[in-house]
């Protein structure tokens, strides 16, 4: 049997609860397109998000370990991937749109720089007289102008919702500027799915990044057991597993972290939804306060487990010198490129002889772009006088 786009959006009509939003009521996308036939509007742009080439540069891209220092650290590829499976599941339950959900969740980090968030401050100072650099602008740079796949438009042509998911993509350390998100701030409040997102960000960093904590040994078990969340998870899984090993015990201990965060996180939005007069995407958009979200106990751990990985993890000395070496390298590649931008590849110096963007922006556009091992690269045969 053939489900045609008009089936499953009447699917949504009959299955989503009434503030989740619709793809038959998008606001539509910048360029104008002929539906496609089979999928809906938020289904179309998962997919471009999937197939593009700044997804398929994130696999190479830090987390928070640099892509060489290990096979099982998250990269920011297989971070994206955990953050849109939790999104996807808290919306199904939620009877949000599971669909636009995962197409924001797989976008929030396009514009991400190599080597994380020390690429993306180093940027940031090399810009500081011609805009900045924020990642969730540079995300939706991405989407709007710099993805090249299509004669009829620039960019992804990503439905109005999915964009303004990924401009107010929001946590502690996202933040897009108050100019860039003029066009977005209609409401309060962002979508329903864009909260979901925000909160499975949280979710997939924190208990992701004690794991691969965990794995390189910059701490232990010892050092979590100043986390009330961590000795109530670990209780409960000595209480049902007294005799695993010590790599088993950990998966399990993670496992149930996540599983935690997800129950809090889908029970207390539900009692807000249900405490509120929610009837459509609108209600929940012109909330004083974002609805999704913990509860104020599970608040409380969660920020209790980001000054821990703050002081434990992110500043270790290991992890600080790869930051700092970071900062060096895309530094020089931005002087380098802006100084002498005949050196820059045929496609980057098409953008400047058409001025699209001042110089500054185009060359940042391009690091930004750039994986871990890229950079690295290009640092080496631009400097190295053995290289070419």
């Amino acid at each position: 049997m053939i489900v045609t786009r008009a089936e499953q959006e009447q699917k949504e009509k009959s299955c989503l609860a009434p503030y989740a939003l619709r793809s038959e009521l998008s606001r539509g996308r910048v360029h104008g397109e002929d539906e496609c036939p089979y999928r809906t509007a938020f289904q179309r742009d998962r997919d471009r998000i999937i197939h593009s080439k700044a997804f398929r540069r994130l696999e190479y891209k830090t987390q928070v370990f640099a892509y060489y220092e290990g096979d099982h650290y998250r990269t920011r590829l297989t971070h994206t991937l955990e953050c849109a499976q939790i999104a996807g599941s808290i919306a199904q339950y939620l009877g949000a749109n599971e669909d636009l959900t995962t197409a924001v969740a797989l976008a929030h980090d396009l514009g991400h720089t190599p080597f994380g968030h020390a690429g993306e401050q180093a940027l940031h100072e090399v810009m500081e007289d011609h805009g900045g650099f924020e990642h969730n602008t540079q995300s939706l740079r991405v989407v709007d102008i710099l993805e090249a796949r299509y004669p009829e438009f620039p960019g992804l042509n990503l439905a109005y919702e999915t964009r303004l998911g990924i401009i107010r993509h929001s946590t502690v350390y996202d933040h897009a500027p108050q100019h860039v998100l003029t066009e977005f701030m209609t409401w309060p409040q962002p979508s329903l799915e864009t909260q979901i997102v925000n909160v499975a960000d949280e979710i997939a960093y924190n208990c992701h990044d004690i794991e691969d904590g965990l794995s390189s040994g910059f701490f232990d078990e010892r050092d979590l057991s100043e986390l009330d969340l961590w000795n109530e998870v670990t209780r409960m899984i000595r209480d049902r597993y007294p005799d695993l090993d010590r790599d088993t015990f950990r998966y399990q201990c993670i496992r149930k972290l996540i599983d935690t965060f997800i129950r809090d996180a889908i029970q207390a939005t539900e009692q807000r939804l249900s405490s509120g007069a929610f009837n459509s995407p609108q209600d929940i958009m012109s909330a004083e306060h974002p609805v999704a979200g913990f509860s104020a106990r599970m608040q409380r751990w969660k920020e209790q487990l980001n000054t821990f990985l703050h002081s434990k993890f992110y500043t270790h000395h290991k992890i600080l010198r790869m930051q700092y070496k970071a900062n060096r390298l895309l530094r020089d590649l931005f002087e380098e490129y802006v100084h002498r931008p005949s050196q820059l590849p045929p496609g980057v110096k098409k953008r400047i002889d058409e001025n699209l963007d001042p110089l500054p922006r185009i060359v940042c556009d391009y690091i930004a772009g750039m994986t871990d091992r890229f950079a690295l690269d290009e640092h080496r045969k631009l400097f190295l006088p053995y290289e070419y």
